[in-house]
């Protein structure tokens, strides 16, 4: 019946395509939600840096906090060189 369904390309109902639209959003939400005020700011100041010495797309570099508990907090930097 997977195979059927396959090649009839049933659509789905308008509400279950709103509802995975409205859970992506909250979940990109969240994901800033906890970062600190600054942290927009450094992020553009690390990319300047990097940028300087190192000519990349903006969008190959990813910078993420995690707070581990009130004491400790982890800045993770991924940098995607090119050749």
């Amino acid at each position: 019946m997977a195979l059927l369904d396959f090649f009839l390309s049933r659509k789905k109902n308008t509400a279950h395509v709103a509802k995975e639209r409205l859970q992506i959003i909250v979940a990109e939400r969240r994901k800033f939600q906890n970062e600190p005020d600054y942290f927009p700011q450094l992020k553009r100041e690390i990319l300047s840096v990097i940028c300087k010495y190192v000519n990349i797309d903006p969008n190959m570099v990813t910078i993420q906090l995690e707070q581990k508990n009130k004491d400790i907090s982890i800045l993770e930097l991924n940098v995607v060189l090119p050749d």
